[in-house]
């Protein structure tokens, strides 16, 4: 059994973060942005809540298709919170598609 399949069988989700040189991040299995900033972006994954922070971030890519978004920026650190923690502010998507 491969470390992939492991991980499907324990969770039933696939999710990826893929850092390269601390400066672009890849995350797979994202349900909505929360909120963003160029110090802190927030994203509600199918494992929770994922909180980016550095400084001068951006949202590259935000793909509802694929369920990816490409953060870019100075990452300094990345870190869940569990999925029950209540929305406190509105999404960007539902701002987007209102």
């Amino acid at each position: 059994m491969t470390i992939d399949e492991r991980k499907v069988t324990t969770t039933g989700v696939i999710q990826n973060l893929i850092l390269e040189n601390r400066g672009k991040l890849s995350i797979s299995g994202v349900l909505d942005v929360l909120s963003f900033d160029d110090q802190v972006v927030i994203v509600e994954t199918e494992l929770g809540l994922l909180t980016v922070k550095g400084e001068n971030i951006r949202i590259n890519k935000l793909s509802i298709d694929t369920s990816e978004v490409i953060v870019e920026g100075d990452i300094s650190s990345m870190s869940y919170s569990d999925k029950s923690v209540e929305k406190t502010k509105t999404s960007v998507l539902s701002k987007i598609f209102k």
